[in-house]
């Protein structure tokens, strides 16, 4: 099974400082465990409620793998009868944890097979003269590629780091200053724009369907995979457009042509060679997810159905083997935090606490909707300077938020695409955004300062487009 994560997803050894975040989570637990219960609530619903917090914070201290917090707090409701056994590991059971867990073959397929490398090749062929031209075609391979596979990992360091660093090391042979160059502009500018892609497409990211859970618990709207890419369609579009041409004037790549693109192209052509078979079985199946996800109104099929279909294709044209399932380290990982936040989640708004805590929180919020609503993106967006997850921080925060919001008359479907967009782009403030951010900011091209600023730049630019005209956009669709 080739590679579908670049970056680390553990770190080794028990440093004093992991051992001191690792103390983070239990005190966590401990201090909501034993806080006064609130009149209506039962004790159980506060023991979750503390269960879930530890989560949390274990997910932003990171002291060991998300895996391993979230599977300890499943543990935790079970051995606490907090809730039964069946209960707790219920979330391995749903549709949407599947679905996710079948997406992440669908990508180690287009990675075992040169597909994802071999499209990426032929935009740069195609529109790759300029740096912005390279920089379109890395972001259109990325926005296709986004359809289907839910992992800025394997699709922005699986397939596209790769190409964006060897390009860049071709164009500067290390001599270009830090800061300045092409791999100043292009590493920033795909890296930006794959958390476009993040928030476009239900699969764009692996929490997406999390959002998209919490958004229906909490407001009953359902976020389907043709409404979720639909309410992205128009500011999505002119992100991507706009995202390169902000970074091409805040970070020069100090050029206007890159030939060295096209021997880069030619050699790694002559690498791939003529188009496999298991490549032509992987784009068929590609299609045959993509196109059947995009009709789900017409033939009624389960995501989730599809996705299993998808997988089953591979196996059995041979395109992956069993072992490759079985080695995907990344995906099973997956599986079992989401699968387990995903439940406890869902058990935890059943409770009725957030509700609670909106209440307490409406008291202290006045003034118009739209004034309210951009206090709160805000101070959400921004929030993330303090997660390095983008889970983590919908997980924290955003069914609080969605319930604030509605609570203070900003329409639901307003509250709920706007947070559900800006929690994938928020990723873009830091150089910890999320799983695929070590791997462009370790680069090298750009300092942590510079990177902050150009971080800053482009979410004044997301916030603009993705509230601005995302709200006309929903306007002319007539859902508010």
């Amino acid at each position: 099974m080739p590679e579908v994560s670049v970056a680390p997803v553990d770190r080794p050894g028990w440093t004093p400082g992991r051992l001191v975040r690792a103390g983070i989570v239990p005190l966590a637990g401990a201090i909501v465990w034993i806080a006064p219960v609130p009149a209506g609530i039962g004790v159980d619903a506060w023991r979750l409620f503390a269960i879930f917090v530890a989560i949390v914070v274990g997910l932003i201290a990171r002291p060991a793998p998300a895996g391993a917090i979230v599977l300890l707090g499943v543990i935790a409701t079970a051995a606490s009868g907090v809730l039964t056994p069946s209960q707790a590991l219920a979330g391995y059971a749903d549709p949407t944890v599947w679905m996710v867990f079948c997406a992440f073959q669908i990508a180690g397929g287009m990675i075992k097979t040169g597909l994802g490398r071999r499209v990426a090749l032929t935009f740069i062929r195609a529109i790759g003269h300029t740096p912005l031209g390279l920089a379109y075609a890395l972001v259109a391979t990325d926005a296709i590629f986004g359809t289907v596979i839910p992992s800025v990992t394997a699709r922005g360091g699986g397939i596209l780091f790769p190409i964006s660093k060897s390009l860049s090391q071709h164009y500067d042979s290390g001599a270009a200053p830090l800061g300045r160059g092409l791999g100043a502009f292009l590493l920033p500018a795909v890296y930006h724009c794959d958390l476009i892609v993040c928030a476009m497409f239900l699969t764009g990211q692996a929490s997406n369907p999390l959002i998209a859970s919490f958004a229906r618990q909490a407001t009953g709207i359902e976020l389907t995979y043709v409404r979720w890419a639909l309410g992205a369609l128009v500011p999505g579009l002119l992100a991507l457009a706009i995202t390169p041409l902000l970074l091409y004037y805040v970070s020069p790549p100090g050029g206007t042509s890159t030939p060295e693109a096209f021997e880069f192209v030619t050699h790694e052509g002559a690498r791939l060679g003529r188009m496999t078979t298991p490549e032509r079985w992987m784009l068929g199946v590609f299609l045959f997810v993509t196109v059947l996800w995009s009709t789900n109104a017409l033939h009624g099929l389960d995501y989730a159905v599809v996705a299993f279909l998808g997988m089953a294709a591979l196996l059995v044209t041979r395109v992956l083997d069993w072992d490759d399932v079985l080695s995907d380290r990344v995906a099973w990982d997956v599986f079992i935090w989401y699968g387990g936040i995903y439940q406890l989640a869902s058990a935890l708004a059943a409770t009725g606490i957030a509700k609670v805590f909106t209440q307490a929180a409406h008291a202290h919020i006045t003034g118009p909707w739209g004034v309210t609503l951009a206090v709160l993106l805000i101070i959400y967006f921004y929030a993330h300077y303090g997660f390095a997850s983008i889970t983590a921080h919908a997980s924290a925060m955003f069914p609080t938020f969605v319930l604030m919001l509605t609570a203070t008359g900003t329409p639901a479907i307003v509250a709920v695409l706007t947070l559900a967009y800006l929690s994938n782009l928020a990723a873009s403030l830091t150089h910890y955004g999320t799983t695929s951010t070590p791997m462009y900011f370790g680069a090298g091209y750009l300092t942590q300062a510079q990177w902050w600023r150009v971080g800053f730049l482009v979410s004044l630019s997301n916030l603009a487009i993705w509230t601005l005209v995302g709200m006309a956009w929903w306007k002319v669709l007539g859902w508010w």
